[in-house]
C-alpha cells in the first residue's frame, strides 16, 4: 500500500510519520468550498475535497500503480459557533486571542481516507473534536506572542505546540487533534479499513 498525504503542513507530516508508515506528500491546492454549517460536517467536507483533489489528480494512477491511500485533513477552531480561521494581521490575532482567553473553545479536525485496493475505490471520513481551555492572558503576554509572528499562519491565531502552550489550562480530547492530525484515531481507521 502506498500512502499520500494531501497536505503541506509540516505539523501533519511530523504527526503522520509517528505512525511508522512511509508516505509521499502531494499537497492539495484546491480552493476550499464550504457548503456545510455544522463544524464537524465542515471539516469532513474540506478533508474530502483535499483527498479527492489528489486522488483524482491526473497522472496519480501512473505514478502510484497498485494499492494507494490518500489522506486529506482539515482543522478549524470554533468558539460559540464562529469559525476562527487564520488571522489577517496582528490586530485580528489580538482580537481572536483576547476572545479565547479564560474561555473554552473547540478544535475540529476532519480526516478523509480515499483508498484504491485491488482496483476497488473506497472512501472513509471521520472527525475528532477537542475542547481547549485557556488561562486568562494579559495584554503584555498577548502582544509578546503576536510579535513573534507565530499566530499569523494558524487557525485561531495560536499553535498549541509552540510558545502559546504556557496559556493552555486544560485539554479534553486528543492533543494531536489540536496540532492538526488525530494520529491515534487515524491509525485505528487505517487498520479497520484494511489499509495497514
Amino acid at each position: 500500500m502506498k500512502y499520500i498525504l494531501a497536505s503541506a503542513s509540516p505539523r501533519r507530516q511530523e504527526l503522520l510519520s509517528r505512525t511508522g508508515i512511509t508516505f509521499d506528500v502531494i499537497p492539495s491546492s484546491i480552493e476550499e468550498l464550504i457548503t456545510k454549517t455544522v463544524p464537524s460536517d465542515i471539516v469532513a467536507e474540506l478533508a474530502l475535497q483535499k483527498a479527492s483533489d489528489i486522488y483524482n489528480h491526473q497522472g496519480l494512477t501512473d505514478t502510484f500503480s497498485g494499492d494507494v491511500t490518500v489522506i486529506g485533513a482539515d482543522t478549524i477552531v470554533v468558539y460559540r459557533d464562529e469559525i476562527l480561521g487564520k488571522p489577517a494581521d496582528a490586530d485580528e490575532a489580538y482580537d481572536m486571542l483576547s476572545m479565547l482567553a479564560d474561555r473554552t473553545h473547540q478544535v475540529y479536525t476532519g480526516v478523509c481516507l480515499i483508498t484504491r485496493k485491488n482496483e476497488i475505490k473506497s472512501c472513509r471520513t471521520f472527525y475528532e473534536k477537542t475542547d481547549v481551555t485557556f488561562y486568562p492572558v494579559t495584554r503584555e503576554d498577548l502582544h509578546r506572542y503576536i510579535s513573534s509572528g507565530d499566530p499569523l499562519d494558524k487557525a485561531g491565531a495560536y499553535g498549541i505546540q509552540g510558545d502559546f502552550a504556557i496559556h493552555v489550562k486544560r485539554i479534553q480530547g486528543d492533543y494531536n487533534n489540536v496540532v492538526g492530525l488525530p494520529v491515534g484515531r487515524l491509525y485505528q481507521e487505517l487498520k479497520a479499513s484494511g489499509c495497514l
